[in-house]
């Protein structure tokens, strides 16, 4: 598979929601699937990197389907309301780097 742009993603989830789902979720509805699926990738994480152990249940979890179905729901929740992730995600670089830019570097904790 191809590399795909943030905005391409939006347009593919877009064409995807249009052509089998129907409609989009209400944007309260798709903020609570969101939470879900991140809770779907915290019990993984906790299992994988943390000191849970897996459950037979936990097993057939994937880590990149689980972070798959996050970027789902939050391409699908910036397409409700109208926000150009590719756009907002530039300016948030630019606001990190200007807020943080020596911040990390001079901190003797890393």
């Amino acid at each position: 598979m191809a590399n795909i742009t943030i905005q391409e993603a939006q347009q593919r989830v877009d064409e995807w929601i249009r052509g089998y789902g129907k409609r989009y979720f209400s944007e309260l509805t798709n903020m609570t699937i969101l939470t879900e699926e991140i809770g779907e990738l915290a019990r993984i994480m906790a299992r994988t990197y943390g000191e849970q152990s897996f459950k037979e249940s936990d097993k057939s979890y994937d880590m990149a389907d689980e972070m798959a179905d996050v970027l789902w729901v939050l391409l699908c929740l910036a397409n409700q309301t109208g926000i150009n992730l590719t756009d907002a995600f530039e300016k948030n670089i630019e606001k990190k780097t200007k807020r943080d830019k020596e911040r990390h570097i001079n901190n003797p904790k890393l």
